[in-house]
Parts: C-alpha cells; structure tokens; sequence
C-alpha cells in the first residue's frame, strides 16, 4: 500500500480537514488545525506532504518520527498540528485496512462508557443557572463554563464576586450531586487567579482550567499553593516534552492534551 495524495478542506470560520489516499482505494481522514491559523496550519501541511507521497501508511511511527525530527525546528502548534493531522488520518487507514477501531490496535477498550461534560453559557448568574438546569436535564452529570472576562494585572473585588456569584448559581442551581468546572483560558495574570481560585473553592469546583497560561509554571505553583480546587490544562501544551516539567513537578491535577494540536494519536 502506498500513499498517492494528500488533500486539505477549509471549513468556515476556523477547521481543516485532511484526507489521505492511497492506491489500494482507502483513505483516512485527519483534523490538522489551529483555530483561527487554517491557512498557515495548510501550508505547514503542504510542506511536509512531499515527504508522504510513495510511503506506506502503515509505518505510523517511522514517518511520524521523520516529520518530527527531520526539522531544524521541533515542537509548537503549528508543526505539532500538522503532524496531528496526518497522524490520525494514517491510523484512519490502518483501522480501515484492517477492519477494526484503532483502539483494537492499540490494545482494547479499557472501557466501555465515559462521563462527558456540557459547556455551558451565559454573563448573567440567573443565565448560567438556567443553561445549567436545561444541560443536567439533558442528562450531562458535568458542566463547564467560563470562569470571567479577562482581568487586568490587579483588578477590582467587583469582577470577582461576579465569577464568584455565576459559581453559586451554577451549584444551587444544580445541587450537589452534579460536577462543574469553570475555565480561564490562560487570560488571568497571577495575583488574580489567586484571589480567584479562593473565591470559588466554597462552591466545590470539579476543576480550573488553565488559571494562567500553560507556560507560566511557577504562576502554576503559587496556584497550587493558594488554593485546594483541583487544576487541569494542556490544550495549549504539543508534545510530551511540553508536558514533562507539569507532569515531573506535580504542577496540575488533569491533562488535557488536544488530539490535533499534540501530535495526534501516536504522540
């Protein structure tokens, strides 16, 4: 079997497709992006889809391997995106050609269900209760929602008593027997998200989400030393060397590697 094209859709606003063909006529199908970069992700796709042309799909790790080291430059979301991509669609082929899920290939199911969470929206305490309300009745037992607007270096108790109020409206609105997150998305500078993470710990938070930017790990630490809510990041980390210092120094509590921004399935 060999590789004999590559193909890239844009989808608007912000995703990009691949699917990769082979002469055998079966093709995998990846998800290489960066939202908001679909073009720039595409060229860093087309730079590297001359390699692909004439290979066999099933060496994964082989070309895996020579996509990532055969650069100067290694890592960020760019080429980890890239990679990603094609990364999937290559076991798409293999799971295909075999007539399996690729779980199969990789050993099994571990398990057979897995809790899910819904996003949930709304400025408002009285709107984020009653999205709140209309998720658990679709049956989700776990939410997320945003944490607050972006804060300046040091800003007024008043934004945080708001973050603090949509979070009591959430869990009266829910009761107890049901798990909600709230994310920062990395735009809270350090003495903020302190004062931020001891405001929510009343309301018993399932976890933050990226309190600061993933790369800011002594930000992380002071965090972890202010407040008990459990942390979780990763979207914004793209290989396992990214993840190395958060996971040898204990800095989070759950990772959340993106399959198409980390490397994709193999990494």
């Amino acid at each position: 079997m060999k590789i004999t094209g590559i193909e890239l859709f844009t989808v608007p606003p912000r995703w990009l497709f691949l699917k990769i063909s082979t002469d055998e006529g079966i093709s995998g199908w990846g998800e290489p992006i960066v939202e908001g970069r679909a073009a720039t992700t595409a060229a860093a796709v087309n730079e590297l889809s001359e390699y692909l042309i004439g290979r066999d799909p099933n060496d994964i790790e082989d070309i895996w391997q020579v996509l990532y080291r055969g650069g100067f430059y290694r890592g960020g979301a760019l080429a980890m995106s890239a990679i990603a991509g094609i990364d999937q669609a290559l076991w798409d082929i293999k799971g295909k050609r075999y007539g399996v899920p690729i779980y199969q290939l990789m050993g099994g199911a571990v398990r057979h269900s897995i809790r899910v969470y819904s996003w949930i929206g709304g400025d408002r305490p009285q709107d984020i209760a009653e999205s709140a309300k209309k998720a658990v009745a679709q049956g989700f037992s776990a939410l997320k929602m945003n944490a607050t607007e972006e804060l300046m270096y040091l800003d007024t108790p008043g934004k945080i008593d708001l973050a603090a109020e949509r979070a009591a409206a959430v869990r009266d609105a829910v009761g107890p027997d049901v798990s909600f997150a709230m994310d920062f998305h990395g735009r809270v500078h350090r003495p903020m998200a302190k004062v931020l993470a001891r405001a929510l710990e009343p309301h018993q938070l399932l976890f933050i989400e990226e309190p600061v930017l993933s790369e800011n790990y002594e930000a992380i630490r002071d965090i972890v030393n202010t407040a008990s809510i459990p942390i979780a990041l990763g979207e914004r980390l793209f290989s396992r060397w990214d993840f190395k210092r958060i996971l040898a120094e204990g800095l989070v509590d759950v990772i959340q590697p993106d399959l198409s921004h980390a490397g994709g399935i193999t990494e």
